[in-house]
């Protein structure tokens, strides 16, 4: 019914385009196995992350390299703030979850309100063209953003795999997702992992919302919907399996990607609030697939 050429188009931009949100299910599972915490936070600092950019670029002419450290430095700070004079005080004073989410998801607003009414609502790009060259490869049209966006994501998920395995601070932060108290007895610093963490969904904010504003226009609320993306991912994929939520957000990706051949486009929004109804309801562990003994 369909030509293979038209299916192997759709999966390789389902699977292009699934970088950015990738990364950023990837920093909103890491945060969450780390701290405990659903930090809605988070998407303040995409906008933080993006609007840095765009000044940089647009209004400062600066390079992409100094544009994109001034991102960093200020989606970092601004992270480590939070955690250190608001998220650790929560703890201090043992406040409950709902606090957590309530303090989280209204600094978010209060990030973007402020952003709202220094940027205005209009879509904005971090380059005043979107267009990325393209080449056709055994009859798939694949464009530069796509290369960037898949290199920068298997890049920065092989860096994250290491630095979690091989490093003495990455095996600090398993340690505390286990068990915050129980570290601390073996002296490890659960506030000084907090805030490793804080900084390492920066940088994973940074990129995907580098690929984003370079691909598509971007308004200050678009943040509360790619957070969504964001949750989504971390359920399907099962709390606390940090690359398992990477592959769910290839999924829905790839879901959405496929659904153009049956419902228009404008519907593929609904996919989503489809699928997080139902992993609630029907996956709350997230989805898990049998594990097959290799015979020796």
């Amino acid at each position: 019914m369909f030509e293979p050429i038209i299916l192997a188009q759709i999966l390789w931009t389902g699977i292009a385009t699934s970088a950015p949100y990738v990364l950023l299910t990837v920093g909103f599972a890491l945060t969450l196995k780390v701290t405990g915490l659903w930090n809605f936070a988070q998407s303040g600092q995409m906008a933080i992350a993006f609007y840095a950019m765009f000044f940089a670029l647009n209004a400062l002419a600066l390079p992409l390299v100094a544009a994109v450290a001034l991102a960093v430095a200020l989606t970092a700070g601004s992270a480590v703030l939070i955690e250190v004079y608001g998220l650790q005080v929560l703890r201090e004073r043992q406040s409950g979850n709902l606090m957590f989410f309530i303090f989280t998801l209204i600094l978010s607003e209060f990030v973007i309100y402020v952003i709202t009414l220094m940027f205005g609502t209009e879509p904005e790009t971090l380059y005043k063209s979107i267009l990325s060259p393209v080449e056709i490869i055994g009859g798939i049209a694949v464009s530069e953003w796509d290369k960037l966006g898949v290199a920068m994501t298997v890049a920065a998920l092989a860096a994250l795999y290491a630095f979690m395995r091989y490093t003495k601070e990455g095996q600090f932060l398993a340690a505390v997702s286990d068990n915050a108290k129980l570290a601390e007895l073996y002296g490890i610093s659960a506030q000084r992992a907090y805030r490793v963490v804080a900084v390492i969904a920066a940088l994973f904010i940074v990129a995907a919302m580098y690929l984003i504003g370079s691909h598509g226009g971007i308004v200050p609320n678009t943040p509360l919907e790619l957070v969504l993306s964001a949750v989504i991912g971390t359920l399907l994929g099962g709390i606390g399996r940090v690359f398992a939520a990477a592959w769910a957000s290839i999924f829905l990706a790839l879901i959405q990607s496929f659904s153009i051949l049956f419902i228009g486009s404008r519907w593929q929004n609904l996919l989503l609030y489809g699928f997080l109804f139902a992993t609630i309801l029907l996956f709350p562990r997230g989805v898990r697939m049998p594990r097959m003994r290799l015979a020796r």
